[in-house]
């Protein structure tokens, strides 16, 4: 193939733009201040990029009527590699699951650089073009869709006496949510208090429930089911 004879000046060249292409990625995750922004996602493109031109001009010295050349062999191991970093910045906490978009991010920065590598240049520039205009202008316009749990009914308990209820309503409200408390009672023979309030809002309520986790005294928050509701979802 014509890929794996060209010169190192080429190859500097699919190199260079690997770099600017994931650059472009990772400028938009540091801006959202993730947990892999500009650094993590340029080394991964450029590296990838790197791995691919090392599997296509790296062996073709030993290549003869005995040896070939199989550079898909390398691509894989990137893939495998790269789910395992991905994984990194995935985490859990009480059952929300966070760094999900920023592990794909990630997926995507090493196949742009794979892409480069290869000297497909429009594939490696689509890619950028369609997961920067997947984020930045689709995924506002996609959180703005009504869900079925924008109006759902949460049942709390925290500790009564230490102004947690105060805190949990400034919560959400910070969050873009409004609450309308349906009941209130304290729990036999303790000090804790359980807490059913409906919240209202523009945005998930999955993406209010971490928030109320963190606030200190509640120990528990539970997503009730609606009657319209085939499942009920929780967090502990």
């Amino acid at each position: 193939m014509q890929l794996w004879t060209e010169s190192s000046g080429l190859e500097l060249g699919y190199l260079a733009l690997a770099f600017v292409l994931c650059a472009f990625i990772g400028i938009e995750r540091q801006i959202r201040q993730k947990a892999a922004g500009f650094r993590t996602h340029v080394l991964v493109g450029t590296g990838s990029a790197g791995f691919t031109l090392v599997s296509g001009f790296g062996f073709t010295h030993v290549l003869g009527d005995d040896v070939t050349l199989d550079p898909s062999r390398i691509a894989a191991q990137i893939v495998t590699g790269i789910g395992f970093l991905g994984a990194g910045v995935i985490f859990t906490r009480r059952d929300a699951v966070r760094g999900l978009t920023t592990a794909a991010t990630i997926w995507v920065s090493a196949a742009v650089g794979m892409a480069a590598g290869a000297g497909m240049v429009s594939l490696a520039v689509g890619l950028t073009g369609a997961h920067l205009f997947a984020l930045i202008v689709l995924g506002p316009l996609v959180a703005k869709l009504p869900t079925r749990d924008t109006n759902r009914v949460l049942r709390i308990v925290y500790t009564d006496g230490e102004g947690v209820l105060r805190r949990l309503l400034s919560v959400a409200t910070e969050a873009g949510f409004s609450a309308f408390i349906l009941s209130t009672h304290r729990r036999d023979r303790s000090d804790l208090v359980q807490l059913d309030v409906r919240f209202k809002g523009r945005t998930p309520l999955r993406d209010l429930v971490p928030h109320l986790h963190d606030v200190a005294g509640v120990r528990s928050v539970h997503v009730q089911r609606d009657s319209d509701d085939d499942e009920e979802e929780s967090r502990t």
